[in-house]
């Protein structure tokens, strides 16, 4: 999820009581809601770099072991410094609910990334394999505004009154779990719904459907079916009487008489980041006087090779495609 939604359930954590068990409760459950996203430093290096490297180490279980003991530490240390005691505001620092709620914030981080699309690889640095929910888009208004709702009410109110009001931010949290398993049913019975069609028509069976949330739209998926020997994409929508139509078909890796040049360019070290993280890779060839242009494409967020995120494009000398030998390549990112 987006770096907003992780800050709105680490402060919907600390409103809902978890931040008077310790001083500096607050700090644990903002800071480690947002502390595996440290990988965003990779973008320092490159885009690619970066998509090949992140959510990989910083969320693995390895990390969600070693990130509260560091997050406790720096935080008791910047109290040494700050106020030369484990006291803050005259509220006591307790080490182990300091770790406690590290622990609940930093887990909460790869459990909601769990959620879309972009996957996460739990297992790492163990196994590079990737784990996707396919539930909410990765920018959620809906969950922006019941999160923000159940803060803004629940400091109001302590505001006015003077007492704690933790039973609204709770109230937010259990809404955000039910709107996620919501979620999680609706995309299950759009990939079987859009499977059973297709069968029916092709006499193919289980076919690999991936329902993907859509923008503000609860009711709608964008749909990436893998056939025999294509992609086939469009829009799944339950209000509609034609609820599954698709729109467009895209090659196959390997189902291609173009395969040699573009694994000439998936070979290339550009290529192989891309496809580290890729999902639904397909491609488009581009063709020039005395160069090619493999444009490698994810198909969970672009269709055309000019799309702001999920395409890499390859320059290819025309005589040396054959030859593995790479001239340049340029990478899109949002």
């Amino acid at each position: 999820m987006d770096p907003i939604c992780h800050t709105l359930v680490g402060g919907a954590l600390a409103q809902s009581g978890l931040k008077r068990r310790t001083a500096f409760g607050t700090g644990a459950l903002l800071v480690g809601a947002n502390l595996p996203d440290a990988d965003v430093l990779a973008y320092a290096w490159s885009p690619l770099v970066a998509l090949e490297f992140r959510r990989g180490w910083t969320h693995g279980v390895l990390a969600m072991v070693v990130w509260p003991l560091l997050l406790t530490a720096l935080l008791l240390a910047w109290a040494r410094i700050r106020h030369g005691r484990y006291r803050a505001a005259g509220q006591p620092i307790r080490p182990l609910q300091l770790l406690a709620l590290s622990t609940i914030a930093i887990l909460s981080h790869p459990l909601l990334d769990l959620l879309n699309t972009y996957g996460v690889r739990w297992l790492m640095p163990f196994s590079g394999r990737w784990f996707y929910g396919d539930a909410l888009f990765i920018v959620d208004p809906w969950v922006w505004l019941a999160l923000a709702g159940g803060i803004a009410l629940s400091v109001w109110r302590e505001h006015r009154t003077g007492l704690p009001a933790p039973g609204i931010p709770r109230v937010a949290l259990v809404a955000l779990a039910l709107y996620a398993a919501a979620m999680t049913t609706v995309g299950w019975a759009t990939r079987r719904a859009v499977a059973a069609e297709y069968s029916r028509e092709t006499g193919v069976r289980g076919p690999l459907v991936v329902a993907s949330p859509v923008p503000v739209n609860p009711f709608a998926r964008d749909i990436v079916l893998t056939g025999a020997d294509q992609y086939m994409t469009g829009r799944y929508d339950w209000r509609l009487a034609e609820r599954w139509e698709a729109e467009r078909t895209y090659p196959l890796p390997g189902m291609s008489a173009d395969d040699p040049t573009v694994w000439t360019a998936a070979e290339t070290a550009d290529g192989r980041r891309f496809l580290v993280w890729s999902r639904l890779p397909t491609f488009q060839l581009e063709y020039g006087l005395d160069s090619m242009r493999v444009h490698l494409i994810d198909l969970r967020y672009a269709r055309e090779p000019d799309a702001r995120f999920g395409t890499l494009t390859i320059a290819l000398p025309s005589q040396r495609a054959e030859r593995h030998d790479p001239l340049d390549s340029t990478f899109l990112a949002r």
